[in-house]
């Protein structure tokens, strides 16, 4: 029998699954942002509160050129489990160089335009004077190696459609340890700055691309992926046209919310230098917040999505279940930490009184989006696992534009609560998946098979 390294989440225990699968995928995140804060720690050293604007503000620009990655990796992933839960697996080698081909394209076009448009978008987001030369090279260096940020999404979600979550582990951690030691050379001893930074987080993102589609490439009848190099560049209409379908709303859900967080931190660096600093400092705390959630709702995408495939709907609401006791104990504990602890977290990105001033009125913001991430991926499981193409859509307007940019506005101007009402809005609209999921579910439009 052909070894294989595909798994089968149709049967079996759910909560070890869910466990098993997800871990590696909570590590990829934590080191993913661990190597973020990297870059935010040590810029924030050396160059103090005006590097960590510069890196914050460029990393939001550059953030905002991915949501074609995000969108469609993630669909990518969802269509992989589906092929795979309902007994299609010749088709994933065609599927994946259709996928892998459209998206490296994407990649260049974008590139392209970000590295044209990069001023005028940094004077969009009102980039204090004195960060605007930092965060112009932060931004030009990732907007270049953007091939490498896509890359690295593609190969990630074809491992994670078929369940292996701990390759991506493996690369991810070699590419963390690279971006520590780059970050000291190019930053601390050669004095490059916030484009060192970015530096260092591009050629660490293209080393682990490199390694890990090495490893696709290597294994591939393992992963059932009997392709050709033509299957990159003739892409199959009909596949194409199901990753459209679905990436679509997704890429609009990932666009979207990054917009309206441009647009929240837009309005936040207005109040001036340490409020933008402090700022940075936010976005690390969100991406904390996010660690669980992530990993449990790609794991719980990739479950449902199986499942409903093999039209085994018992076990997606237990799925459901699991995923609920694990997110919100976890988010219990985490805001425990941060209303107990919360000048100790805070001075580890700086030492600036100001600063430090600023994030005394974010603990309460901290435990929302704690528990908004936690709500979150229970029904983002359900919503991305069914491939709905309609409420994928709806949940992207409603939560990224809608509520988002809505609830900001009214506490930030309106109501004129400043920079704290921009965070309180934020946060609230994390929420707004859940309730659509909720909704979703009880109307059963999820009970759908792929088509054969």
């Amino acid at each position: 029998m052909q070894k294989t390294q595909i798994r089968d989440f149709t049967q079996g225990n759910i909560t070890k699954q869910l466990v098993v699968f997800a871990w590696p995928l909570f590590l990829s995140n934590l080191l993913q942002v661990v190597y973020n804060m990297v870059d935010m720690i040590i810029v924030g050293q050396r160059l103090g509160k005006v590097g960590i604007s510069a890196v914050s503000v460029g990393g939001d620009v550059t953030h905002l050129l991915t949501f074609i990655a995000m969108g469609f990796a993630n669909a990518g992933q969802v269509l992989i489990a589906r092929y795979i839960g309902a007994g299609q697996r010749e088709k994933l080698g065609r599927f994946v160089g259709t996928m892998s081909g459209f998206l490296l394209a994407c990649a260049v076009l974008l590139s392209c335009a970000g590295l044209a448009l990069r001023e005028g978008m940094l004077m969009l987001m009102n980039t204090p004077a004195e960060a605007f030369d930092g965060a112009l090279a932060y931004s030009s260096v990732c907007m270049a190696g953007l091939i490498f940020i896509y890359g690295y999404n593609i190969v990630s979600a074809i491992l994670r459609g078929m369940g292996d979550s701990r390759h991506p582990f493996i690369f991810i951690s070699i590419a963390a340890v690279l971006n520590l030691a780059l970050d000291v050379l190019l930053v601390m001893v050669l004095g490059f700055g916030a484009g060192g930074a970015a530096l260092a987080t591009v050629i660490s993102q293209a080393v682990s691309f490199l390694a890990c589609a090495a490893l696709l490439i290597r294994r591939r009848s393992e992963f059932s992926l009997e392709m050709t190099p033509r299957d990159f560049v003739c892409w199959d209409g009909a596949m194409l046209g199901e990753l459209i379908g679905l990436g679509v709303p997704m890429a609009i859900k990932s666009a979207s919310i990054q917009v309206s967080k441009l647009f929240v931190n837009s309005w936040i660096n207005s109040y001036g230098i340490a409020v933008s600093a402090f700022a940075g400092i936010a976005n690390k705390i969100s991406s904390v917040a996010n660690l669980v959630s992530n990993a449990m709702n790609t794991a719980g995408s990739t479950m449902v999505g199986q499942n409903i495939a093999a039209g085994e709907y018992g076990r997606v609401k237990q799925i459901l279940l699991r995923l609920a006791g694990i997110t919100l104990t976890i988010a219990s504990a985490i805001s425990i930490l941060i209303v107990l602890f919360p000048q100790q977290i805070f001075s580890v990105f700086t030492q600036d009184e100001a600063v430090l001033a600023v994030g005394s009125v974010y603990v309460p913001i901290a435990v929302l989006l704690f528990f908004g991430s936690a709500m979150r991926a229970i029904m983002n499981a359900l919503i991305n696992g069914s491939g709905d193409y309609g409420t994928n859509f709806a949940t992207a307007i409603l939560d990224g534009v809608v509520m988002r940019i809505g609830l900001a506005v009214l506490f930030g101007l309106v109501l004129d609560m400043r920079h704290f009402g921009f965070w309180l809005g934020d946060a609230l609209a994390g929420f707004t998946p859940f309730f659509i999921g909720l909704a979703f579910y009880y109307s059963g439009k999820w009970k759908r098979r792929v088509k054969g």
